[in-house]
C-alpha cells in the first residue's frame, strides 16, 4: 500500500479541522460559481506548506483548486482565527493524553531567510541582510506551545515574555486550563536580569545560562528539544524562506506548522 502524502488529509484530521472553519452560505440570488470544497483547498494549502512551491505553480491536476483560490481561502481562514484555535485544540488533546509536560519549557529564536515585507529587519549577525526571526517555546518534550515572528534585528531576549504570554490556555483535563510552565530554559541570548524579574512575575522560574561562563552548565541536556522542534518546523519548506510579503500569512503557516507537529505527536501515541 502506497504511503500517503503529507498533504493528504485523512478523515480523522478533517474531523478536527472542519468544525473550526467559518461557514459560508451560498447566495440564492446570483450564486455564481460553486465554491471549491474546503477539504481540497486545505490540502492545497498543506501542499504549498510542505513543498514550498509558489502559489501560481500549484499543480492543477491535483484537484486542489488554483493557487489563488487556496491563497484567498488561507487569508480568509487566517482572518477568522482558525489556526490558533486548531493549535489550541490539539494541545488540549495532548494534555488529555498526558503527553504535555509543563514542568519546564524551552525557548529559542533562529534566523530564517526572507524575501521582504512587514516584521523584517537588518540582521546584526547576517551582514545586515533583511530578515525575520521565528521564536519558539516548547514543553519539556519538544511540543510547540507557541511561536512568534519578528524582524531579524530584534534581540531574542525581547521575545521571552511575549512567548510566555502567547501560550494559550491548554485544556484537556478537569480544572483550570494550564498556561504557564513551572520553569523556562534559555541560552545566553536570554541572559538579562530585567527579563529574569519579569519571568518571575509571571510565576515562572527562569533557568538561563550566564554570558561569559563556560559551556557545560547542563541546560543543553534539556534545551535540545526546542532545537529539534525547530528542525521539525523548518522541515516545512515554506517556512525555511519567508516568501510571503504579508506577515499574517507567514504567521498562519507558522502556527499551522506547529499544529501539524502536535497532530503527528498525537498519532504517534496510538
Amino acid at each position: 500500500m502506497a504511503r500517503p502524502k503529507p498533504w493528504e488529509v485523512d478523515d480523522e484530521l478533517w474531523a478536527v479541522v472542519e468544525p473550526l472553519l467559518p461557514k459560508v452560505e451560498r447566495r440564492t440570488r446570483h450564486p455564481g460559481r460553486k465554491r471549491h470544497p474546503d477539504r481540497l483547498v486545505f490540502q492545497g494549502i498543506l501542499f504549498v506548506l510542505h513543498t514550498g512551491v509558489a502559489w501560481e505553480h500549484l499543480p492543477q491536476e491535483l484537484g486542489f483548486g488554483s493557487g489563488m483560490t487556496c491563497w484567498r481561502r488561507l487569508a480568509e481562514w487566517t482572518e477568522a482565527g482558525v489556526w490558533p484555535r486548531l493549535h489550541e485544540v490539539l494541545l488540549a488533546r495532548l494534555r488529555g493524553a498526558n503527553a504535555l509536560d509543563f514542568s519546564r519549557a524551552a525557548v529559542d529564536g533562529p534566523h530564517p531567510g526572507v524575501k521582504g515585507g512587514p516584521k523584517t529587519g537588518r540582521s546584526p549577525v547576517d551582514r545586515g541582510r533583511a530578515g525575520s526571526k521565528h521564536h519558539l517555546i516548547t514543553d519539556a518534550t519538544g511540543i510547540p506551545l507557541a511561536a512568534t515572528l519578528t524582524g531579524g534585528n530584534r534581540n531574542d531576549v525581547t521575545q521571552l515574555i511575549p512567548l510566555l504570554q502567547a501560550v494559550p490556555p491548554v485544556r484537556g483535563k478537569r480544572g483550570r486550563p494550564r498556561r504557564r510552565p513551572d520553569t523556562v530554559l534559555g541560552d545566553r541570548g536570554y541572559d538579562h536580569d530585567k527579563y529574569r524579574r519579569l519571568v518571575w512575575e509571571l510565576g515562572v522560574k527562569p533557568l538561563i545560562a550566564r554570558r561569559g561562563t563556560e559551556h557545560g552548565s547542563g541546560l543543553g541536556t534539556h534545551r535540545w528539544v526546542v532545537e529539534r522542534a525547530f528542525a521539525h518546523l523548518h522541515w516545512f519548506r515554506r517556512l525555511r524562506i519567508r516568501w510571503e510579503i504579508r506577515d499574517d500569512i507567514h504567521e498562519a503557516f507558522l502556527t499551522l506548522g506547529c499544529a501539524l507537529i502536535c497532530w503527528r505527536r498525537l498519532k504517534s501515541l496510538r
